[in-house]
């Protein structure tokens, strides 16, 4: 006899009539219950247990491996490929805080799917009716999935966002719908703060596309136009003793990927030869090298005398 069975027979008694057999005979049968069905629920129970503790030892060391062999990957390699690494995002506290995310997440499912498994077992031991129970948790599911697509869609983006690791705090990315930099990163939205200022909440659903502009490396690219009479293999060898100079300095090499390399003579358009310039460096270090390195060439030139491409001659109407 199933123990709610028992229960519910032992509640329809009149307490005043119960004598001593009926008594001993639901005790007899609680404890048939207790050493049967009892012991099954118990032993569930344990399990459930142990499940779940065998599932987030499991996970914090798989946590604690990719963290740690991450680490001794960066202690090995050289400075280039350090630097390479810390702008990827594959090294330091984002790695660490990303992992550990993900580690949080999920030890949470284990536990929810654990803990759901567990309970449906138990009940189906006591003899709970899971029939009803379970079609009202479908039919229940069917009309939140309805009423929280959107919401829905929004975690499993951010889940996902957050496993591949898309962009992190600090980053700077295109989301097609703001540009700024990231200020924070949940399941549901990303908070931005774009260069003017203005905070932008976008939901993780909502971004289709997104653009880092702090992963890998920035290009910063430099035009310089001479004069077309000027003797372009001069001003090449100007142009490259300057952007050699550029990567030695102490100050600037720290921000570069590899020394500025000259790809040559990029256009020529009437009286005008443009140079063009190419130096890979940090993330977010582009406009500052671009500058820089803009000013170095101009002074070169001076020094030098490379002249630079003629002015268009003033129209005569203007003074008139």
């Amino acid at each position: 006899m199933p123990v709610t069975d028992a229960v519910t027979a032992l509640l329809a008694l009149d307490p005043f009539t119960l004598d001593a057999k009926t008594v001993s005979t639901y005790w007899d049968t609680v404890q048939r219950w207790l050493l049967t069905d009892g012991i099954r629920v118990l032993v569930v129970l344990l399990l459930g247990f142990v499940a779940r503790w065998a599932l987030h030892r499991f996970i914090g060391r798989v946590v604690a491996t990719m963290t740690s062999r991450t680490a001794a990957r960066l202690a090995t390699a050289g400075g280039a490929g350090r630097v390479l690494a810390t702008a990827t995002g594959l090294a330091g506290e984002r790695h660490r805080q990303r992992v550990e995310t993900m580690g949080s997440l999920l030890r949470s499912i284990s536990t929810f799917v654990v803990g759901i498994v567990t309970v449906l077992t138990v009940m189906a031991l006591v003899g709970l009716p899971l029939g009803p129970l379970l079609a009202s948790a479908g039919v229940g599911g069917v009309a939140l999935g309805f009423g929280a697509q959107s919401l829905v869609k929004d975690f499993l983006s951010g889940i996902f966002m957050i496993f591949e690791d898309q962009y992190g705090v600090g980053d700077v990315i295109d989301t097609g719908e703001a540009i700024g930099t990231v200020e924070e990163v949940t399941l549901r939205v990303t908070r931005l703060r774009d260069a003017d200022g203005i905070t932008w909440y976008v939901r993780n659903g909502e971004i289709v596309r997104i653009g880092n502009r702090s992963q890998g490396y920035s290009a910063a690219w430099v035009d310089m136009p001479v004069s077309y009479l000027e003797d372009i293999e001069n001003v090449l060898g100007v142009v490259r003793a300057a952007a050699e100079a550029f990567g030695n300095d102490p100050t600037w090499s720290e921000k570069l990927l590899e020394p500025p390399t000259v790809l040559g003579v990029d256009s020529i358009t009437g009286q005008t030869v443009t140079v063009r310039v190419l130096a890979k460096c940090l993330p977010g270090e582009n406009f500052g090298v671009q500058r820089e390195l803009r000013t170095r060439i101009k002074l070169a030139f001076d020094a030098h005398g490379i002249q630079g491409p003629p002015l268009p001659p003033f129209s005569t109407g203007a003074h008139s």
